[in-house]
């Protein structure tokens, strides 16, 4: 074991060393330094502006509708597309984007139907990202160094949003809200610029990728026979739609959650935007410990018994949530210590599912099955929403959480009689 763990500190090491890696780390730092902010500034923005707990989950689930009409295609064209120049155009569109949101605010004219207009656009331009961002790790870190690149990406990224969260209600008091939103749209342009930096991922040799002359010209044809392509390869890898149910299931439940926090912060823990702030730190917490966890222990691990004890530990975390409320004292604190918990699974499962997807993609094809892996993930997100903002109106958030948390735990008995997904 002793060996093992100075394998995983010397794999750190290593990744200080690769500069294209870095480069993308330090813009991805950057970006979710300021999503940490915008996390609170804009769900307390909107809690204000509209007062209803039904709106906000309809907010919520618009917000993934771009991602599951566009992604398919979205992917596609990430294939096709230089994936640095794709990184820096969306980044410079989401600063714009969040600019004119928070000038809205500051001058007192921004609506609810400006609301879902601005978080349509943004949604849209997440569908060019994120399979582009998920297609440059693969091109920068050997296979061998994913599990490490990708929990030291999310330590790195969780610790920049913690950053972020620790300051955010002072900022908030300091600047206003649409300050801070605004340091948002910054933090955009930035990342655009440092991408800007960062060597040409696809120079790649193609032989390394798997991929001859004969074949991209093939591939190439139409969009519709790329995506064709993408969903056979998804259907000849059953381990890899296993995968992907277990992360809807966790989506659809982790729904009220995004939804109703900053109630459950304000009707049942008793406290404002600071409170806010304390649960969203104490979640990045647990994702970097458990980053750093996976990456100095994971190896020793098989990745199906990552996702089944992250699957476990998210659901008592989940479930602790509705205690709390019931306490005389101390209940943001409690409070924390479940989101604690919830973190440090979040990434347990994150890691190796993502890890997974890395190793048995082809790299041509990686824009495609993580757009559409992402569709199918994120499609229990919008009607768990939906149900959240309804059921809501009738029961409590924390009652919610403990339901959602012991169905978090019901798939794990299910994949552990799987001799083929316990092989993974």
């Amino acid at each position: 074991m002793q060996n093992a763990a100075v394998v995983e500190k010397q794999g750190f090491g290593q990744l200080l060393k690769i500069r294209p890696y870095m480069i993308y780390l330090s813009a991805q730092a950057i970006t979710r330094f300021g999503d940490s902010l915008d996390s609170i500034a804009y769900s307390w923005m909107v809690y204000m502006l509209t007062g209803s707990e039904l709106l906000m989950g309809t907010l919520f689930a618009f917000n993934f509708l771009p991602g599951l009409l566009f992604s398919l295609f979205t992917g596609t064209y990430v294939d096709r597309w230089p994936k640095k120049l794709v990184l820096m155009l969306t980044y410079l569109s989401r600063g714009v984007m969040v600019s004119i949101t928070a000038i809205l605010y500051a001058l007192g004219s921004l609506e609810v139907w400006h609301l879902f207009v601005f978080t349509f656009i943004n949604s849209t331009l997440e569908c060019f990202s994120r399979p582009a961002e998920t297609s440059i790790v693969p091109r920068l870190l050997p296979k061998e160094k994913l599990l490490t690149g990708n929990s030291f990406s999310t330590s790195i990224s969780r610790s920049a949003e913690l950053i972020g969260l620790s300051i955010a209600g002072a900022l908030i008091a300091l600047i206003g809200i649409s300050g801070t939103i605004l340091v948002d749209a910054v933090t955009f342009i930035l990342a655009a610029i440092i991408v800007g930096f960062m060597p040409n991922p696809d120079a790649a040799d193609p032989a390394e990728a798997g991929i001859t002359p004969t074949q991209s010209v093939e591939e190439k044809k139409t969009v519709l026979g790329d995506i064709k392509e993408a969903l056979l390869f998804v259907k000849q890898h059953t381990l890899l739609l296993i995968t992907t149910v277990l992360a809807m299931i966790n989506n659809f439940c982790l729904a009220p959650l995004n939804v109703l926090q900053p109630v459950y912060v304000r009707e049942t823990l008793g406290a404002g935007a600071g409170g806010l702030s304390v649960l969203g730190t104490a979640l990045l917490i647990g994702m970097i410990c458990s980053g750093l966890w996976i990456g100095r222990f994971g190896k020793s691990f098989k990745k199906s018994t990552l996702m089944m004890s992250g699957s476990i530990l998210l659901g008592i975390g989940y479930f602790a949530l509705g205690i709390p409320g019931h306490l005389p004292a101390f209940r943001v604190e409690s409070a924390a210590v479940c989101m604690f918990i919830t973190g440090f699974a979040v990434s347990m499962l994150n890691a190796p599912i993502s890890t997974y997807l890395m190793e048995v993609t082809p790299r041509h094809m990686l824009g495609r099955i993580s757009a559409l892996m992402a569709v199918l993930c994120t499609a229990a997100i919008p009607v768990g929403s939906v149900i959240t903002g309804f059921v809501a109106e009738h029961q409590s958030p924390p009652m919610l959480f403990m339901m959602m948390g012991l169905m978090m735990m019901l798939p794990v008995l299910f994949l552990i009689r799987k001799r083929s997904f316990r092989a993974i």
